[in-house]
């Protein structure tokens, strides 16, 4: 909303107004007003809710071996989050910008989903909540559209090549021709572009760019869907979404600065892709918001954000790799939502299949992974005395706070690292 204001505000030569085209400094604007919103709005939200008594119920309790009590606890401050991340983005970032509407439509299609989800096991008091057919086929479509609005806009092109140089103290350009393109970065690889339609080559000429596309679509479905899935098994413990993802985020919004800057571009020899600096700005939204909200969401948790703020998270960083095509690193940046569902998924799948025979086996003592940490034997064999665990680990239990903590740290080496995959092939 304001970014034409300043536009106009600049050719009518107002000193300062040209401020408004740069970059960094709109995205820096956008994260703190993001952040300020996210901390007071938080706490009036918090208030109305107490008010309201809408909060935590299902928490059991005796699963935490410090006795923490959770209970009680307002929930659904997933609305905060979004809230955070959408005003400001509306506010500061370019309305006209394709990127920057997809990233809405993604925050406020998810976010909206998981109220949903959270509504029904507030109100209605339902612990299933929203029934999960209806999840997935609102993260497919979220994946439909962003894959096919890549494949169809006129606007959403890319370079594959950009070389600068400096010629009578001028940069020069050179660029090679902008197209659309099912190509995607790989880490480790010289030459890292790799392109889904080579994958079809058997098809013929013709017809292996139309495979490339569906191929791509289908993937662009399923990271979003993954990713959405692994943010909400990770909101378990008090920061520990909201702390994960923000490192996440800073790690995406340096690669979409570099996507979005010839300069960069060249230097890391990536794709450059026109328009896709305006992800810098929401993805600083998104940051200042998760910052904001661990304000409240920090040990002891004074509000949960609940599948409003999980779905949206997931959705928010699956999407925004897919747009700089950089969706081949998210297993490495998004190592710790990978890790927590392999575990879910081995844990439900082994002790279904072991199960028939009389003897279960479990492989972890808990599942998703961070609440192995904090899970003694005895608790387990308790509730289950015939059951084996494969995975029993140190008989040393976690605080949640240094589980958050050490899962923090161990994204922030993966976010790193995916950094350093743009010059390590």
């Amino acid at each position: 909303m304001l970014y034409p204001l300043f536009d106009l505000l600049q050719t009518k030569g107002l000193p300062g107004a040209g401020l408004w085209q740069y970059i960094s400094f709109r995205a820096i604007i956008a994260g703190v007003l993001a952040l300020l919103v996210s901390v007071f709005f938080g706490k009036w939200f918090i208030r109305l809710l107490r008010k309201k008594h809408i909060s935590e119920q299902q928490r059991d309790e005796k699963l935490d071996p410090f006795n923490v009590n959770k209970k009680g606890v307002p929930t659904m401050g997933g609305i905060v989050l979004m809230v955070a991340v959408v005003l400001p983005s509306i506010l500061i970032g370019n309305l006209k910008n394709v990127y920057m509407l997809l990233m809405l439509a993604t925050a406020i299609v998810l976010g909206t989903l998981g109220f949903a989800d959270d509504y029904i096991k507030t109100f209605k008091h339902n612990k299933d909540g929203l029934n999960g057919w209806i999840k997935i086929i609102g993260q497919i479509a979220v994946g439909l559209i962003v894959g096919l609005t890549l494949r169809y806009s006129p606007v959403t092109v890319m370079n594959e090549t950009v070389t600068t140089y400096v010629e009578d103290n001028i940069t020069v350009v050179e660029k090679s021709p902008e197209v659309k393109s099912t190509r995607t970065t790989i880490p480790f690889i010289k030459n890292h572009n790799a392109n889904y339609a080579d994958m079809f080559s058997f098809l013929g000429e013709a017809n292996k760019y139309k495979a490339g596309w569906i191929f791509f679509v289908l993937l662009t479905v399923f990271v979003v869907a993954a990713v959405s899935n692994g943010a909400n098994l990770n909101d378990g413990m008090d920061g520990m979404c909201a702390g994960n993802s923000a490192i996440i985020g800073v790690a995406l919004l340096i690669l979409a600065y570099v996507s979005g800057s010839y300069v960069w571009a060249d230097y890391f020899d990536v794709m450059y892709i026109p328009g896709s600096e305006e992800l810098v700005i929401f993805m600083a939204t998104f940051i200042g918001a998760l910052v904001g909200f661990l304000w409240w969401n920090g040990f002891p948790a004074q509000i949960f954000m609940g599948d409003t703020g999980s779905l949206m998270i997931g959705g928010i960083i699956g999407v925004s790799a897919v747009l700089i095509h950089k969706e081949l690193l998210i297993p490495i940046l998004c190592g710790v939502f990978l890790m927590e569902s392999v575990s879910v998924i081995l844990q439900t799948q082994v002790y279904k299949f072991t199960k028939k025979s009389g003897s279960p086996v479990r492989v972890f003592k808990r599942a998703p992974l961070h609440d192995h940490f904090r899970t003694s034997v005895s608790q387990v064999l308790d509730n289950n005395p015939t059951c084996r665990i494969l995975i029993k680990g140190s008989n040393e239990l976690h605080h949640e706070t240094k589980i958050v903590l050490r899962f923090c740290i161990v994204t922030l080496l993966l976010a790193a690292f995916t950094i350093l995959t743009l010059k390590i092939r």
